[in-house]
């Protein structure tokens, strides 16, 4: 056949059979994030509805202690106001005040209690003025206050909510020092100073006991005050001790706090930053020397370029969150911990967590550089790619197979769809002058 001929045959084909080219996908805004939030949360309602979260591949209901707090509607609560779905907020809010009660014969640990449901309470308060959302954060903060009789005013890590019996004394930075926010939240709401004084006075006495280079360890006993881990860094058991301080300055305008912080960030600056890997990177030291001991970062320690916004530092916050993100690209999705001097997984877990995209988005308010809302968009098709089921969202047990486990977190509601959704929202949606976030993103407002 002649090439002219060729040509005259492939015009009698219908134009329906040529192949088309697929149209642009737009890229995920808001309404996109409120679409997998709504996914997720209907998931929860018809498979975990009045207890604490949902086991999405089992599409099992999950309690903490046996028996529910309601840690999933609590949690969610502010983000369905933040988000305008009036209806669900109002279902929640039924079951909240229907339902939940703290007069339960169980122990609980208290640091997750306090950043989940006290923290839930309040902003839940302040957004919607109901005084039952209140009395339910008196009377938890109420039952949570044995944890700082010890001798030293340091906290207990575990209460019981009917006897106040308290347990083990060994504790870690981040458990007793992420508690100001909330109870000084309450004591301004409810006039009762002492839910101020005893969570104010355990953050003085850890800052009084940092080492001679001015750097937290890892453990200490709350009743003699001796560390029993003196390695110190900025990931978890760590990490909200330092952003409490700057944000109980910037909540309260309590001096003494932003003084601690200044004295606090700079031997971190000194002894953990480590660019020796050719980024910026916080890796694990001595807190008595200042020693090297790890060059090991996390999923966790990702909040880090957030707080250094707070602080009037974007350029360290740049850096370190472009550390973040090559952590998530090395498998499309962070894994729990990586040795960044080889680039090598050390936990291969995700557990659906928020802190990437909290950087991301204060890094977007505080510049207004758009790169940021791209990584929004990467970090939302990541999570729909890899995370999503048919009953909601699971974390994953290996990000480099992507193997499901069988856990949707009430953080994932309360915190990683919130920050995906302000990030990929207009700027003006809310202003960071007017609120802080709690480490569970539950806005608190400014009134100093």
């Amino acid at each position: 056949m002649t090439p002219l001929c060729r040509i005259a045959l492939l015009l009698l084909v219908p134009l329906a059979l040529l192949p088309v080219p697929a149209p642009a996908q737009a890229p995920p805004d808001a309404d996109s994030v409120r679409t997998e939030f709504l996914h997720a949360w209907n998931a929860y309602r018809r498979y975990a509805w009045g207890h604490d979260a949902l086991k999405p591949l089992s599409r099992q209901p999950h309690d903490w202690y046996g028996t529910s707090l309601l840690m999933t509607p609590v949690d969610a609560f502010d983000t369905m106001v933040l988000m305008g779905l009036d209806a669900g907020a109002a279902e929640a809010k039924r079951l909240i005040l229907d339902s939940l009660s703290f007069d339960k014969d169980i122990e609980v640990q208290a640091f997750e209690i306090i950043i989940r449901l006290l923290g839930g309470l309040l902003s839940a308060y302040e957004l919607d003025g109901d005084p039952r959302f209140l009395a339910l954060a008196d009377d938890l903060g109420t039952r949570l206050l044995p944890i700082f009789d010890s001798p030293t005013g340091l906290p207990y890590r575990y209460v019981h909510l009917q006897t106040g019996k308290t347990r083990d004394a060994v504790n870690n930075p981040a458990e007793i020092g992420t508690s100001l926010l909330e109870f000084g939240t309450l004591s301004r709401l409810t006039g009762k100073s002492m839910y101020y004084e005893k969570s104010k006075r355990a953050l003085v006495e850890l800052h009084a006991r940092r080492s001679a280079i001015g750097l937290v360890g890892s453990r200490i006993n709350v009743e003699t005050g001796e560390w029993v881990g003196t390695t110190s860094h900025i990931g978890g058991g760590i990490d909200s001790y330092y952003e409490y301080l700057i944000k109980a300055w910037l909540l309260f305008g309590d001096e003494e706090c932003r003084r601690m912080w200044e004295e606090g960030i700079a031997p971190v600056h000194r002894y953990l930053a480590d660019t020796s890997a050719g980024r910026l990177w916080y890796g694990h030291a001595d807190m008595n020397t200042g020693t090297r001991q790890q060059t090991r970062f996390g999923s966790l320690e990702a909040f880090f370029p957030a707080v250094l916004c707070l602080a009037g530092d974007p350029v360290r916050a740049r850096d370190l969150q472009e550390s973040c993100v090559a952590m998530w690209t090395l498998h499309n999705i962070e894994p729990e911990e990586i040795d960044y001097s080889s680039m090598r997984i050390l936990s291969p877990q995700y557990h659906l967590r928020p802190e990437i995209i909290e950087s991301a988005w204060y890094l977007s308010s505080y510049t207004g550089d758009d790169r940021y809302r791209r990584m929004g968009e990467r970090f939302f098709r990541d999570l729909r790619q890899y995370c999503r089921t048919e009953a909601g969202y699971a974390a994953l047990a290996d990000v480099t197979t992507k193997e499901k486990a069988d856990a949707m977190e009430s953080f994932f509601l309360a915190e990683t769809m919130k920050y995906l959704y302000l990030l990929l929202s207009p700027p003006d949606l809310l202003r960071l002058d007017e609120v802080v976030f709690t480490t569970e993103a539950h806005p608190l407002r400014r009134r100093r």
